[in-house]
């Protein structure tokens, strides 16, 4: 990485979206990876460098203060700031009705995608400063049938960015919500196992569409 690379970190990068978002952002940004699969980190490091890019790879939970607090100081130490936050870990839940809701799969789901994001802002803020850039991604299942964990968690993560874009309008940095077209990933697979997956958006085309409007 060069003085002028800029540097996006994403969380969740293993796979689905936000693999695609580090391939798709790799010419132009040198990328910290963040997932807990390491094995998926390692291959998604080399289709970067079979590119020509390059890439740190951060196998963390981002549930674990300790571990964000270290991934966040050792950005600031290295590098001194960050360009791009894509946060697009996320915990799916199965589907289920909201008597049933399972208390260990309603625990992970609070976790990952609603107190994760709350450690994770504050951490992340001052390294984008007033010029950078934190883009989260919208999946409005709040009130659906059998999506109550999912659903609920979820809104929360989108409550947070939304009140963190407007607080930042004229300050910075530029938090921007975005809605992507569905894919067939994996967590799509979980909620639709049976859909054709051949009319769905490739993660790679809808990551080209984010990062161009970016």
């Amino acid at each position: 990485m060069t003085d002028q690379t800029k540097l996006a970190l994403i969380t969740g990068a293993s796979r689905g979206l936000g693999a695609a978002l580090a391939e798709a952002l790799a010419p132009t940004h040198h990328i910290v990876a963040v997932a807990r699969t390491t094995g998926a980190l390692e291959e998604l490091d080399d289709r970067i460098r079979a590119k020509g890019g390059s890439a740190t790879l951060a196998p963390m939970d981002i549930t674990e203060p300790a571990a964000m607090a270290t991934l966040c100081r050792g950005v600031h130490d290295r590098w001194g700031k960050l360009d791009l936050w894509l946060h697009t870990a996320i915990h799916t839940a199965p589907l289920t009705p909201a008597p049933s809701v399972d208390p260990k799969d309603w625990t992970k789901s609070v976790a990952v995608n609603a107190t994760a994001t709350s450690m994770l802002i504050p951490y992340v803020a001052p390294l984008l400063g007033v010029e950078g850039q934190a883009v989260f991604f919208d999946d409005p299942k709040a009130g659906e049938k059998f999506y109550g964990a999912y659903g609920a968690s979820k809104a929360a993560q989108m409550a947070l960015a939304r009140s963190w874009a407007a607080e930042t309008v004229r300050t910075g940095p530029r938090v921007t919500i975005v809605e992507p077209a569905p894919m067939p990933t994996a967590l799509r697979a979980r909620f639709h196992p049976g859909e054709d997956r051949a009319v769905l958006t490739a993660p790679a085309d809808e990551a080209a569409r984010i990062v161009a409007v970016l």
